[in-house]
């Protein structure tokens, strides 16, 4: 009686045993090395959805181009240097003069690119810049005295870029822009120092700002909304530190000098700005302050935004500004010393 009570458990065990060793065996991910003279490009080229490029430390001139899902380019660190190339483009994004791109079309984003660990300097253009993806992450990325922006991203959804050092660009250390819904999009763990503005949304809605250290940049973080539908905002700016944005920034014919300002907000709506440290923005612009509401340059109401628990403290001309004098917004426990209108410390 006891041996057959076995049987069966026996030979389910046998089957399984069996079925494991007959089931195919899962796909392993292939690597590609690159070592010092040799192409990013090609390896890349040669990369099917799922690789993993490993760039050893050393300076790698010329741009990549990336249009084929799931692959990752991993450098070490500081010690990986991507450089412009040549004169003369060998490919769409050294066109442009960006450093690393990531490219797909709007009937075929590119999805689930990784980005980590290595360094984009000197380009005219952006550092690495996406358009039309998808789940684009970039993670310790050093990008630095760049012509534009430090990483970027356009008409794109679900963005990760966490934990890198933009400095020293001459527009956003951080962009995202015109993405009607990024979907979740996060922009997290990062510093930004140098640069004209530490962190740019225009034309972007539904995304998350938080934990970033933000110094030293005419402005930290910077709000633009115009006449795109749906309107620009839905995002949350949260428990980011931003403090000393005093460098001074020329103006143009459609935008103010800016200097010495925490988190501004321009035509965005919807915005929840909570458990920010907003410290020591202090400048003369009309943009200027800890945190700031301003009309849109387009002519559409900032309005409908809270702005709830923060610490904002020795700003000027103001700590807390409502400068669209025509629209309504929220303004809840923030820890400050002086606002305008008075009465929202």
């Amino acid at each position: 009686m006891h041996a057959q009570r076995l049987l069966p458990l026996a030979c389910a065990t046998f089957l399984t045993a069996l079925g494991s060793v007959l089931a195919p065996a899962a796909q392993a991910e292939t690597r590609h090395v690159v070592h010092p003279g040799e192409s990013i490009q090609a390896a890349v080229d040669a990369a099917a959805p799922g690789d993993i490029i490993e760039v050893l430390p050393g300076e790698y001139p010329g741009s990549v181009l990336i249009g084929t899902d799931g692959v990752t380019i991993r450098g070490a660190g500081e010690r990986t240097v991507i450089t412009p190339g040549e004169p003369g483009a060998a490919n769409a994004c050294a066109a442009a003069g960006h450093g690393i791109c990531v490219y797909g079309t709007a009937e075929h984003p590119v999805s689930d690119v990784r980005i980590q660990s290595l360094t984009v300097t000197g380009f005219t253009k952006t550092g690495v810049m996406g358009s039309a993806t998808e789940h684009m992450r970039v993670r310790r990325v050093f990008a630095h005295d760049n012509g534009e922006h430090g990483i970027g991203q356009e008409q794109s959804t679900r963005a990760e870029f966490t934990d890198n050092t933009t400095d020293d660009n001459a527009q956003a250390g951080l962009f995202l822009a015109d993405t009607a819904d990024a979907l979740g999009a996060s922009i997290a763990r990062n510093h930004a120092s140098g640069n004209r503005l530490g962190v740019l949304i225009r034309r972007g809605r539904a995304l998350t700002i938080e934990y970033n250290e933000l110094t030293g940049n005419c402005a930290g973080v910077f709000v633009v909304g115009d006449e795109t539908k749906p309107v620009a905002g839905a995002l949350d700016i949260r428990r980011n530190r931003i403090d000393e944005n005093n460098k001074y920034c020329e103006g143009n014919s459609r935008l103010a000098f800016i200097q010495g300002s925490g988190i501004v907000l321009t035509g965005a709506q919807e915005t929840r700005v909570s458990d920010n440290q907003v410290r020591d923005n202090r400048g003369e612009s009309p943009m200027s302050g800890g945190i700031v509401m301003v009309p849109s340059f387009a002519g559409g109401p900032t309005a409908n935004n809270v702005v709830r628990d923060n610490v904002v403290q020795r700003n000027e001309p103001a700590d807390l500004a409502n400068r669209d004098a025509a629209a309504v917004n929220t303004f809840t426990a923030n820890v400050c010393g002086r606002s305008e209108p008075a009465g929202h410390c």
